[in-house]
């Protein structure tokens, strides 16, 4: 029995000028190409779990109607987003005529079953882990079944984690490379379409299985570079100290993404700095209270931390460690103003790295709810513009133009090379001041 593990690759946006401008600045550019050679680490890990009397070859499709279709396969297991969800609907029917049997899981398809259902002969949803071996023992019986729903399994208990098949994937492909620390957020936001939809329940994984899988990354690649595929790694502050300390002793370079509580514990703040971490990704969403109050949905815990956020990214960037502050545009409340706001804000907290985009209800998600019910999106099932960087939706305070204009304007002066280079200089300048 042969198995493909294939993975949709390549950044995907639809509006032209912003996919031309993005990429006319080094910063963007470098970071999208770091983005895209990112390897699927949910087909990896399910590699690890799978029977040695299945075959399996890892592979990435960046244009799903042009390359070159393998035919050696009885079955494919395919990875997308939302984004590129109606190009894994086409790749699948090409597999299907050629007599292939498709799997399809991931966020998209437990997001919007029904839809992705129609595409595929087996539909995975909710966690892969719960669901994979029945999967492969029915395949093996040639008994698989059109719906595995994880929920019926019971939520995966980390400790049976297994070990992703990095072995799988090509070494001169890949420079970086996903490590899995916890899954789930205990914050609520509106808009997220992270792992949290998957499986809502928080966890996080031993830290000896997350140091067996970075031992086995530094034996296969030379001086790999780590990004960890959390939605909030630090959110666990016990867990957080427990796995700095191990990872103090692997010397890898790494990047993470957290919340802005980690600013809260300057010890831990060392820690992550000796154990290698090159910089953290905070989403801060917006400085202004009105346009926060209400997005996490629990406790309002983001709105309530805006005052404080100057105060963290200096107490953070203090102790060497720069920070990536994503910022979301559209979100209710806010106009045209508001990219002022934020250009203020970056330039007075001397943010090393910052990340702008739309708000994007993704399809699953209480925010599509919300927009949908309010007759607000532009058009339903255009999860082609699920990308960030596309407008998909009609904003309250402000014309879809003066959203893009707006966004466009500010992308030239938060990219532009020399505010680029005052930020890194006052970073570097802090530093050795200490």
């Amino acid at each position: 029995m042969r198995v493909g593990l294939i993975a949709i690759s390549g950044l995907r946006v639809c509006d032209a000028e912003i996919l031309a401008k993005g990429l006319s600045f080094p910063s963007l550019s470098g970071r999208a190409k770091e983005i895209e050679a990112l390897p699927s680490l949910g087909l990896l890990t399910l590699a690890g779990m799978t029977p040695p009397e299945i075959e399996l070859e890892y592979l990435e499709v960046r244009d799903v109607d042009q390359d070159n279709l393998p035919a050696h396969f009885d079955a494919v297991a395919l990875s997308t987003l939302t984004a590129t969800a109606k190009e894994s609907y086409r790749l699948a029917a090409r597999f299907r005529e050629i007599g292939t049997t498709v799997i399809l899981g991931g966020l998209h398809a437990t997001l919007c079953p029904q839809e992705a259902q129609t595409h595929v002969d087996c539909l995975a949803i909710g966690e892969g882990e719960v669901i994979w071996p029945q999967m492969m023992a029915d395949l093996l019986a040639n008994k698989l079944k059109p719906t595995y729903n994880a929920k019926a399994f019971g939520s995966f208990d980390f400790t049976n984690s297994p070990i992703p098949r990095f072995e799988l994937l090509d070494p001169n492909r890949y420079p970086r490379f996903t490590v899995q620390t916890q899954r789930g957020c205990p914050l609520s936001c509106e808009f997220c379409a992270a792992s949290m939809r998957l499986s809502p329940k928080f966890r996080v994984k031993p830290v000896e299985r997350v140091i067996a899988e970075i031992r086995l990354l530094k034996e296969l690649y030379q001086k790999p570079f780590i990004e960890f595929a959390d939605d909030n790694t630090f959110a666990d502050k016990r867990h957080g100290k427990e796995l700095m300390k191990a990872l103090a002793k692997e010397q890898v370079r790494w990047f993470t993404e957290t919340d802005v509580s980690v600013a809260d514990d300057e010890d831990l703040l060392k820690m992550i700095r000796d154990a290698g971490c090159r910089q953290i990704l905070i989403g801060f969403e917006s400085p202004s209270f009105a346009t926060m109050d209400g997005v996490e949905q629990k406790t309002n815990w983001k709105a309530r931390r805006t005052d404080r956020y100057l105060q963290a990214i200096e107490t953070i960037q203090k102790h060497g460690i720069t920070v990536n502050g994503c910022f979301i545009f559209g979100m209710d409340g806010d106009g045209p103003e508001s990219f002022g706001h934020v250009l203020d804000f970056v330039k007075q907290s001397g943010l090393y790295d910052v990340q702008i985009t739309y708000l994007t209800p993704f399809p699953g998600t209480p925010l599509h709810q919300r927009l949908s019910e309010e007759g607000r999106i532009l058009v339903e099932g255009a999860s082609e513009t699920c990308t960030l960087f596309d407008i998909n939706f009609q904003p309250d305070s402000m014309s879809v133009e003066e959203l893009s204009n707006g966004y466009l304007d500010l992308l030239t002066k938060v990219y532009d090379e020399e505010f680029i280079a005052r930020r890194y200089r006052k970073f570097r300048q802090h530093l050795r001041k200490k």
